[in-house]
């Protein structure tokens, strides 16, 4: 299916790039102020994980039915409600929350808006553009979410100690109604692929809600598993990074610190956007596959090494996180690419849906094992329990190449 006229690929992407950023300006509000909040709430560890893991949990809640809809209506229709439940979370949260029940009800409802936006959002992509490039228009479209996070970690560091946490929240609520507004009056209507007149070769879309025509695919459940074990460390990094650097910081009172600790998380996660770009266009040369399972492996091994360097320096500290995040992200878009190529045109939907659903599974998990593994240790305040934490992510990582090459057995790599 050939994109409309007056709408060139490169504008496209640009499009669901900003939009993708400004639907975002919440997404890292949280982890950004974890510290703050743990302290005015009362918190502990698992708590804490928690409310930032029960957003994935929101997620995963909304996305088998938000993602499977694209196969069947227009994406732009879903991503603009879906920026509703974005607003309803955010702003709800400064206004409303006063502890760990209600804290985690508006985070909930965020990650829902965020189910309806960010897989949504590459289903309108790939809806719109096709061709040997797509696989690249991918990767700059994963990897904005990047851009996304880090945009959201320096907003919520300038605002809070400017304002307080409540205004931080609210204000961090007006980006998803742009990017609402900016997708659904400045993207063309397209009729997604399963909704056309199939030709005899196309599979019909998948069911709404049943997952098994998915996961029948071998090809698609590699990178089902494999973004499983990706998003568990990613985004329980992305959740206790603030704090883990705000602790490092104090453990080296010579250390620089110019930058505060969510300045300095947010110039981290920007280094994910070349390492997910370029490590697909890697993937793309010398296999998927095989460049998805050593790139994973090494993300375990740095985990450890980034965890429990804390008490040796903050210039190691800085460069093991870069490291850690570097390779975290250098699989991210061969993932979603490799996803998108395995599955047919009229099951891209689901197949989304699923890999977002078990992904972002992992993503609840990851925090809240995080905070339970820190507690368990010894608390906030002992070295070695931050490095142990670090380690579950590690260990978490490295379950997805043993997925990966288990699933790969029985198809091409």
């Amino acid at each position: 299916m050939s994109a409309p006229a007056k709408d060139s690929s490169l504008r496209i992407v640009a499009l669901l790039c900003a939009a993708e950023v400004l639907s975002m300006t919440g997404f890292s509000t949280y982890p950004a102020l974890l510290a703050p909040l743990r302290e005015a709430w009362g918190m502990s560890g698992a708590e804490a994980g928690f409310i930032g893991g029960v957003f994935f949990a929101g997620y995963m809640a909304a996305v088998p039915l938000l993602s499977t809809l694209t196969d069947r209506i227009d994406a732009r229709h879903v991503y603009f409600l879906s920026t509703l439940l974005s607003i309803a979370g955010t702003l709800g949260f400064g206004l409303f929350a006063q502890g760990v029940a209600s804290g985690a009800l508006f985070q909930a409802l965020a990650g829902a808006g965020l189910a309806g936006t960010y897989m949504p959002g590459l289903k309108a992509l790939t809806d719109r553009v096709t061709g040997p490039l797509q696989s690249r228009f991918i990767a700059f479209y994963t990897s904005t979410f990047g851009i996304g996070a880090s945009v959201s970690l320096l907003l919520a560091g300038v605002l809070e100690p400017a304002l307080d946490w409540q205004w931080a929240f609210m204000l961090c609520g007006a980006g998803p109604l742009a990017a609402g507004l900016l997708v659904l009056r400045a993207l063309a209507p397209v009729a997604p692929a399963a909704s056309m007149t199939p030709q005899r070769h196309d599979p019909a879309p998948a069911p709404l809600l049943d997952p098994r025509p998915v996961l029948s695919n071998r090809a698609v459940l590699g990178y089902v598993l494999g973004y499983a074990a990706h998003c568990w460390e990613l985004f329980g990094l992305r959740s206790w990074l603030v704090a883990f650097i705000a602790f490092a910081y104090a453990l080296s009172p010579h250390a620089d610190t110019l930058w505060g600790p969510a300045a300095v998380a947010a110039a981290i996660n920007l280094l994910g956007i070349p390492a997910s770009i370029l490590g697909n266009e890697i993937a793309a040369r010398v296999g998927r596959r095989r460049y998805i399972v050593t790139v994973m492996a090494a993300s375990a091994i740095l985990a450890w090494a980034a965890g429990f360097s804390a008490t040796v320096s903050w210039g190691l500290t800085l460069a093991l996180l870069s490291l850690h995040f570097i390779a975290v992200m250098a699989d991210s878009a061969a993932l979603t690419a490799g996803l998108v190529a395995a599955a047919p045109p009229g099951k891209r939907g689901a197949a989304m849906a699923v890999y977002s659903f078990l992904g972002f599974g992992g993503g609840f998990l990851g925090p809240l094992v995080f905070g339970l593994v820190l507690d368990g240790m010894g608390g906030k305040d002992s070295a070695a329990a931050w490095g142990f934490a670090f380690g579950s992510l590690g260990l978490a990582c490295a379950c997805g190449p043993l997925a990966v090459w288990m699933t790969a057995r029985r198809t091409r790599p």
